[in-house]
């Protein structure tokens, strides 16, 4: 697995499993959350300051980014929507 594959994974594992919205990550390491969003889907090649920032944030070393997953492992999941509608939509008369 390519260096930006391993960080992408492992940003998105770490997060997921300490139940942090990706918004919340960007804005605690303080980063656009688009770009939080590129990085998690290896479109972005982040610095090691950065990264570093990142990790900080995350309460993990910086080279726990780059730990290969198991054989086998899956991706983990997306954490489930935040934005939801205060009350339903009214229907128009």
């Amino acid at each position: 697995m390519k260096a930006r594959a391993l960080v992408a994974w492992n940003v998105r594992r770490i997060r997921v499993d300490r139940g942090i919205p990706a918004e919340q990550l960007a804005y605690d390491a303080g980063i656009d959350r688009s770009y939080m969003g590129r990085i998690e889907r290896q479109l972005e090649n982040p610095t090691i300051d950065l990264l570093d920032r990142i990790a900080r944030t995350l309460g993990v070393h910086v080279s726990e980014l780059f730990v290969q997953p198991p054989k086998g492992a899956t991706a983990p999941k997306p954490l489930p929507k935040g934005r939801k509608p205060a009350h339903p939509r009214r229907k128009k008369k």
